[in-house]
């Protein structure tokens, strides 16, 4: 009997962490539904920057400043929690047009979905308080979801929001300024997503980073686009192509 206890072990482990993620009906199902959105397909020059678990009192101040310097907007995905303890960097963000998202209220990697939801309105109701605005637009802490979880943020009227996969600059890891800066220059492409932290720990390898990025970016002929820009730049792509179709009918 034994012998079968350490694989059922394991079995359990492998589940219990992995299952979160993939157990979901795949990326193509989701983008179709248009419950997630990790990038679009366009030949326009933009690409969206997004920081998670801010905001923090110095190193998020520092982005926006950068920000305002290169005329970049960005979709940052709040933290409630730190919210509160900032709320005039909160209102900075939104006065100088960048987008407000949602990233739960306490940033724990495990909740129910019952929780999820009492943390998404919960931050909702922070970001409002201090803005007036409301967000639809959600990213899972550490990106992990489940299909009952897409459901349910659905249900609710969120979109969730992850990122181009291959734009996952791990700056919460301290990888090196000139490591970060590479990483996105020689991976950025029309329509991506970019996952940068602005809170959570130390960022000052983000901050220099970025002063980096952006004026390569920019000189590339990129601009800097919020997330609902770029949801209205593939919606527009879409009516086009449902035009032309409907022309070749003709």
């Amino acid at each position: 009997m034994k012998r079968f206890v350490l694989p059922l072990i394991i079995l359990i482990i492998v589940f219990g962490v992995y299952g979160r993620t993939f157990a979901d009906k795949g990326r193509k199902h989701y983008e179709e539904a248009g419950q997630i959105i990790w990038e679009i397909n366009t030949e326009e020059k933009v690409i969206a920057l997004t920081f998670d678990d801010g905001p923090h009192r110095k190193h998020t101040r520092e982005i926006l400043d950068l920000l305002k310097k290169y005329e970049a907007k960005a979709t940052f995905f709040i933290v409630g929690a730190n919210a509160e303890k900032n709320p005039d960097v909160v209102l900075r963000m939104y006065e100088e047009g960048h987008e407000l998202a949602n990233h739960t209220y306490s940033h724990k990697s495990r909740m129910n979905v019952s929780q999820l939801i009492q943390e998404l309105k919960r931050t909702d109701d922070v970001i409002y308080s201090i803005t007036g605005q409301s967000s639809t637009l959600f990213r899972p802490v550490e990106g992990q979801y489940t299909d009952e979880i897409v459901q349910a943020v659905s249900r609710e009227g969120y979109k969730m929001v992850m990122w181009s996969w291959h734009l996952d600059t791990l700056d919460w890891k301290d990888p090196g300024v000139d490591k970060i800066v590479g990483f996105v220059l020689n991976g950025a492409k029309e329509g991506n997503v970019v996952l940068f932290h602005d809170g959570g720990g130390n960022r000052r390898q983000t901050v220099a980073a970025l002063e980096k990025i952006l004026p390569a970016l920019a000189e590339q002929g990129y601009t800097f686009i919020t997330i609902s820009d770029m949801m209205k730049i593939k919606e527009n792509n879409m009516e086009e192509k449902e035009d032309r179709q409907i022309e070749n009918t003709k």
